[in-house]
């Protein structure tokens, strides 16, 4: 295993000094409760908490700042945040307004986020809701959660309720955007390799020298199938058909993510992007707005996943919003 770290046990609470670090006019980091906080927090808007295992940077803690979220919670490397840490980061956002959690569909995750909410509605002088993302048409059930997986989608709801969040809605209103803006969006994923979880120090799965995995998880879990490798016209028709027979995209403006899993580079995700945005083209989704780049990764694995949000006129003014955080920024 070659990686740069120190202890393999404390790489969670080691990345984050460094993030602290480098980045203090948008963000604080309590190492106690592995929280980071959005620097000079606003009680006077509602605020939104995520989180969930490292080891997918930027998301969620590159995601926290104006206009996006106001907490994040770090569980160790693909292991879900606990209670207590969903329970001091909601405090340490100090709002009258309430608080939002958004959750990935994995079954830790969800279990330990209800449970800080249900221990927060006996104690906090701020109401709390949840909502959940399950973008993933790749497969129903995986070993992390039971229904569909919460992935790239995850950008997506962040961003557009943060920006909801941002312009003064109330805790009911912001908490039904995230829910429309998941409704609307589809992902799936594929990997050329596996990851190495560091306390593990193997690789999680094994892939041949020429094979890929289709619909995989973004902890390594497995896909739909295991195929041969493929050029990049092949590879985007197997990614965009299975999001298009999950949902018509046609009629309204779409968003569109193509998201590198950490290890593939630019060059080859824009490749791909090309092939991708013929086919979407082809099929009449009429795509306005894209991000390509490492938005959700899993540690060094190559591959790549692509995430579209059909987005209503409310839902697209509110992705254009100005956002200032470590991994997303634009407007002023």
């Amino acid at each position: 295993m070659k990686k740069i770290i120190n202890d393999p046990n404390n790489v969670v609470h080691d990345a984050l000094l460094g993030f602290a670090d480098a980045h203090p006019h948008l963000i604080t980091v309590d190492l106690d409760s592995k929280s980071v906080i959005r620097a000079n927090p606003n009680p006077d808007k509602v605020a939104i908490i995520s989180g969930g295992g490292s080891g997918h940077e930027p998301l969620h803690s590159g995601y926290v700042g104006k206009g996006m979220l106001d907490g994040a919670c770090c569980g160790e490397v693909f292991t879900s945040p606990e209670p207590q840490q969903m329970i001091d980061t909601a405090h340490a956002c100090k709002s009258t307004k309430g608080v939002l959690f958004i959750i990935k569909n994995y079954t830790g995750d969800v279990m330990n986020f209800e449970m800080a909410q249900e221990i927060l509605e006996t104690e906090a002088d701020f109401p709390v809701r949840s909502m959940i993302v399950d973008d993933d048409v790749a497969v129903k059930d995986s070993l992390y959660t039971a229904g569909r997986r919460g992935v790239g989608g995850t950008i997506f709801v962040e961003k557009i309720a943060g920006a909801a969040a941002e312009k003064g809605m109330s805790l009911q209103e912001v908490s039904d955007i995230a829910v429309k803006v998941n409704k609307a969006s589809r992902s799936y994923g594929i990997a050329l390799t596996s990851c190495t979880v560091p306390a593990a120090g193997k690789p999680t799965f094994q892939l041949e020298e020429n094979e890929i995995e289709l619909g995989i998880g973004i902890h390594g879990e497995p896909g739909r199938e295991r195929a041969s490798l493929c050029d990049a016209t092949y590879l985007a028709e197997k990614i965009v058909t299975p999001i298009l027979e999950d949902m018509d995209f046609l009629g309204e403006p779409v968003i569109a993510l193509l998201n590198g899993m950490g290890g593939t580079p630019l060059l080859e995700q824009y490749i791909l992007w090309g092939e991708i945005s013929n086919r979407l083209r082809i099929a009449g989704v009429d795509v306005q707005r894209v991000l390509v780049g490492n938005y959700i990764t899993s540690l060094e694995m190559a591959g790549a996943s692509l995430s579209l949000c059909k987005a209503d006129d409310q839902m697209l003014s509110l992705w254009d919003e100005p956002v200032s955080t470590v991994a997303m920024k634009w407007g002023n």
